[in-house]
C-alpha cells in the first residue's frame, strides 16, 4: 500500500521533471549564429576587397605609355614602356623596370602630354 501511495505521489514529480528537461536545439538553430557571422563578414570584408582587386587589375591591364603611376615602393613616375609582364617607369632621368603587379595606382593618364602642353 505504501508503495502504491508513494508511486502515486511521485508520479507527477517525475512527469514534471521530464517536462522541465531542456530540449536539444535543432542543427540549424545551433549553427545560425555562425552562419550569420560569416554572411556579415563576407558583406563587409570579403566583397569590397574583391571589388578593389578587380578594379586594380583592370587598371593594370589598361595602362599605356605616358600614364603617371605610383608603385608599391612609393616611386612615382611616368610609364615609358609596357610589356606583357613588365613596365618601365621614367623618374627624372632614370628608367626603372617593375612588374605590372607593382603598380598600385594610376595618378594621371597621359602625364607626358600634359607636361609637354605646360611647356
Amino acid at each position: 500500500m505504501k508503495i502504491i501511495l508513494t508511486s502515486l505521489v511521485l508520479l507527477p514529480v517525475f512527469a514534471m521533471a521530464q517536462d522541465a528537461a531542456p530540449e536539444q536545439p535543432s542543427l540549424i538553430g545551433a549553427f545560425l549564429p555562425f552562419l550569420l557571422m560569416f554572411v556579415v563578414m563576407y558583406i563587409f570584408f570579403i566583397l569590397p576587397k574583391q571589388k578593389e582587386n578587380k578594379r586594380t587589375e583592370e587598371m593594370r591591364n589598361t595602362l599605356k605609355k605616358g600614364d603617371k603611376v605610383l608603385t608599391v615602393a612609393g616611386i612615382i613616375g611616368v610609364v615609358a614602356h609596357i610589356d606583357e609582364r613588365f613596365v618601365s617607369i621614367k623618374t627624372g632621368d632614370t628608367k626603372i623596370d617593375f612588374e605590372k603587379i607593382a603598380i598600385i595606382k594610376l595618378l594621371e593618364a597621359d602625364a607626358e602630354k600634359r607636361e609637354a602642353e605646360k611647356k
